[in-house]
C-alpha cells in the first residue's frame, strides 16, 4: 500500500482544513452566505439521511494520464495513491453482500490500477447488475497496454461513462490538454466499432460534460442534442446519454475560483440556484463511497474533503450496510453544487 510521511500527511490535513474553512464562509462576512444546512432544514431535510443503497462507488487510485483543470480529485501522473488487490478483496466481500445493484469504478484514471482488470473480472462474477467504468477515454490511446480496452468493457458488459468536455478541439484541450481531443475522438470510435454507444445497443457508452469555467452547466436534454449532432456529423460517433455536472468548489477547481478571483460570485451563484426539489435525490443518499484506501465517505467529493462517513463503521473491513443506512450525511457549502438548478450527481441532472 502506498504510504505518506507524516510532513505529507500534515500539508494534505492542512489543505483539507483550508478547504472546509473556505467553504463554511472564510471568505465570506457572516450571514452573507445561507449555510446549506439551513436551506434543507427549511423542507424538513436536515439532517439528512440515506435512502435505499444503490451504488457502491469505488475510487482505485488518483494517478491519471491527464492533469485537468476542473479535477476535483487532483488527479495526475504523480499521484501514488493506488488500492491493492488486498483492499479489493475486501470489497468484493461487500459486493456480494451488499444491496447495491451498481458498481461505479472511478480514479483517477481507474484502467491504471495495475490490478484493474482483475478487479473487473472478480466482480463481474458477483453479480452486480449495472457495472460504471468511468474513463477518461485518453488512457485507451495511451498506451499500446490499453489499446484493447474496448473489448475488455464488452467482454464484461460495461457500462462506459466517459469525460468529453465538449464537441469541439479548442474547449476540450483547454480544459484537459493538448491532444487530449483527437484521443477522445479516437478513442469513441473504437468503443462505437465494437457496438458501444449505437442506437439499441445494450452496450452503454454516456458521455460526462463539465463545464470549463466559473458558471453552471446548461439545460442537460439541450446540450445532449447538441453533442449528438456534432459528433456524428463531424466524426459518425454515436453515443447514449450526455450528463451534465455541476463542478463543485473543492480541490483543484476551488483553487481556480480563488486564483481568477470568482469564488465568490460562483458561490453566490450557486445559492442562487438552489433548488429544494432536487434534495431528495442527491447522490449521497443512495451511494456510498470507497477511497483507495478502503476508508468510507458519502460521495466522492467528501473524499476529497476528507470527510468519513459519521459513524461508527467507517472503513469498508468493518462494513454493516444496516448501520450505515442509519447515519446522518455529512454536508457542507459545497452541497449547494448538487442541488443548484436540475440538481447534479454523477449520473447527471436529479430532478
Amino acid at each position: 500500500m502506498a504510504t505518506k510521511s507524516l510532513k505529507a500527511r500534515h500539508l494534505e490535513l492542512a489543505d483539507h482544513n483550508r478547504q472546509l474553512e473556505i467553504l463554511n464562509g472564510g471568505l465570506f462576512e457572516e450571514g452573507e452566505l445561507p449555510y446549506f444546512k439551513d436551506k434543507i432544514a427549511e423542507i424538513g431535510e436536515f439532517p439528512l439521511k440515506p435512502r435505499n443503497l444503490e451504488i457502491l462507488q469505488i475510487n482505485v487510485g488518483y494517478m491519471c494520464n491527464q492533469v485537468c483543470e476542473h479535477c476535483h480529485v487532483d488527479a495526475g501522473p504523480d499521484r501514488k495513491e493506488i488500492m491493492t488487490r488486498e483492499t479489493m478483496e475486501l470489497c468484493l466481500e461487500v459486493i456480494r453482500n451488499t444491496g447495491a445493484h451498481t458498481l461505479d469504478l472511478t480514479g483517477g484514471a481507474p484502467e491504471m490500477n495495475p490490478d484493474f482488470r482483475w478487479f473487473v473480472e472478480e466482480a463481474s462474477k458477483a453479480g452486480i447488475k449495472d457495472f460504471i467504468v468511468r474513463s477518461n477515454l485518453t488512457i485507451i490511446r495511451a498506451n499500446k497496454k490499453y489499446h484493447d480496452l474496448p473489448q475488455f468493457f464488452k467482454k464484461h458488459n460495461i457500462h462506459v461513462v466517459s469525460s468529453m468536455p465538449h464537441y469541439t478541439k479548442g474547449k476540450t484541450d483547454k480544459q484537459r490538454g493538448d491532444g487530449v481531443f483527437d484521443k477522445s475522438i479516437k478513442a469513441l470510435q473504437e468503443l462505437n466499432a465494437v457496438g458501444y454507444g449505437m442506437p439499441d445497443s445494450p452496450l452503454r457508452l454516456d458521455l460526462v460534460y463539465n463545464p470549463s469555467g466559473a458558471f453552471l452547466p446548461s439545460d442537460q436534454a439541450a446540450m445532449e442534442r447538441d453533442f449528438k449532432k456534432a459528433l456524428k456529423e463531424d466524426f459518425d460517433i454515436s453515443f447514449h446519454n450526455l450528463f451534465a455536472i455541476t463542478n463543485l468548489p473543492i480541490s483543484r477547481f476551488l483553487d481556480y475560483l480563488i486564483a481568477s478571483e470568482n469564488y465568490d460570485d460562483y458561490m453566490i451563484s450557486l445559492v442562487d440556484a438552489y433548488n429544494p426539489s432536487a434534495v431528495q435525490n442527491v447522490m449521497c443518499t443512495n451511494t456510498i463511497s470507497v477511497s483507495w484506501d478502503g476508508w468510507l465517505y458519502d460521495c466522492d467529493f467528501n473524499q476529497m474533503l476528507d470527510l468519513k462517513v459519521a459513524s461508527k463503521v467507517q472503513h469498508i473491513r468493518e462494513y454493516n450496510e444496516d448501520i450505515l443506512q442509519n447515519r446522518n450525511i455529512i454536508i457542507s457549502q459545497h452541497c449547494y453544487g448538487c442541488t443548484a438548478g436540475a440538481g447534479s450527481s454523477c449520473q447527471g441532472v436529479v430532478t
